[in-house]
């Protein structure tokens, strides 16, 4: 199809060869004709239209905010004769990127690199991949599409942090609970026997005086387990402080990963990513954050109770920014259920500061540099 300098030009034939019949000029006719030659040639030259082989690839396929990543585009010519120099082009986060790709011998292969934007937290679709061969006067362009597609995860930006408290401290001899995983050296409680258990924890006194066999059932003492939680609704929030508190809910779970925590991070929007002690969990749960963004059908902290477990070993944190008081009062309706329960809330206001909620340990920050320091320091001295 004609480009826009190809459209003009026909314009410009068009123009004048009506000028030169009309007044008799045959200069103005041959110059007409001679850019309609320049357009049959255009189109001729598009009947030789290139055959290649498309590859992308995006190298890291993660990142954080402001890391470099590039495409990686490999293209192989499969026709039997040379290939023109050609165009291609990729469509990333809304912007178009143009690759300039040159002339290539039957069956020769070339490489070629391209930077991505990497600037903002995100999942982006790198795609679909346009390989563009135009004439050498720019007068016609043919294009192919290739439906082929990559992902660009940007991570949130990490900053090191202590992990939610806990109001315990982790000790080989401290209280163990029926939901600690199994396999430890504490002991909770006796209980039958089931097929598959060592027979070096059978209790033969117990066994002896029941009837049935009884086993030890040991388990990993004091495993606190944390909750993470991320309020993903629209209400108490600006475009930055959203972006912190992504951000610090990220540090948060990560650095209980790390610190060897079983680890469950959700928001409120329902999703959810768990890890257990081996912390095994961290490229999940950054994927998780990478995608996190505002609904307004997000239930927002009113969420929380459909999170309460049984499990009496549970330490929360919840990170959201500024919302309704009458919103935040679901946390000491909670409390109860947790170990130990935490708040951060995140504001610009600068004469923004949080009264607190009986049993919650609250912290209002202006940015996330602001919450680092006050978290490191809050939690140990805690």
């Amino acid at each position: 199809m004609p480009t826009g300098s190809g459209l003009l030009l026909a314009a410009t034939a068009v123009v004048l060869l009506g000028l030169g019949w009309l007044a008799d000029y045959p200069e103005l006719v041959a110059v007409g004709f001679a850019c309609l030659a320049a357009l049959l040639l255009a189109a001729a030259w598009m009947l030789l239209r290139p055959d290649l082989a498309a590859v992308r690839d995006v190298r890291p396929q993660r990142v954080s905010p402001g890391e470099e990543a590039f495409g990686v585009l490999t293209l192989t010519n499969e026709a039997r004769r040379r290939s023109p120099p050609i165009l291609a082009g990729e469509t990333v986060a809304g912007r178009r990127l143009q690759v300039p790709v040159p002339s290539l011998r039957p069956g020769q292969e070339h490489t070629a690199n391209y930077p991505l934007p990497t600037g903002k937290r995100g999942i982006y679709q790198v795609g679909p991949l346009t390989i563009g061969h135009t004439d050498p006067l720019r007068l016609m362009q043919v294009g192919k599409t290739y439906s082929t597609y990559s992902t660009l995860y940007v991570h949130p930006k990490l900053h090191r942090v202590e992990p939610v408290p806990t109001g315990q401290t982790r000790d080989m001899d401290g209280p163990t609970s029926s939901y600690a995983p199994q396999g430890g050296v504490a002991f909770h409680s006796l209980r039958e026997y089931v097929p598959g258990d060592d027979y070096r924890l059978i209790h033969w006194k117990s066994t002896a005086r029941t009837g049935a066999l009884m086993v030890r059932h040991n388990v990993v003492p004091n495993q606190p387990r944390l909750l993470v939680v991320l309020d993903t609704s629209p209400a108490g929030y600006t475009d930055n402080t959203f972006e912190y508190a992504v951000s610090a809910a990220a540090s948060l779970a990560v650095a209980a990963m790390r610190g060897g925590f079983p680890l469950e991070l959700r928001t409120t929007a329902g999703g959810a990513v768990a890890s257990d002690a081996r912390g095994d969990g961290v490229l999940a749960a950054m994927d998780l954050l990478s995608a996190a963004e505002r609904s307004p059908d997000d239930p927002g902290l009113a969420a929380l109770p459909a999170m309460v477990t049984l499990d009496d070993s549970v330490s929360l944190g919840v990170v959201t920014g500024e919302p309704d008081p009458r919103t935040l009062s679901v946390l000491p309706v909670v409390r109860r259920h947790f170990l130990m329960a935490s708040l951060i809330q995140f504001s610009e206001r600068p004469e923004a500061w949080s009264t607190g909620l009986p049993g919650i340990v609250t912290l209002m920050a202006h940015s996330v540099e602001e919450f680092v320091q006050a978290w490191n320091k809050l939690t140990r001295t805690s």
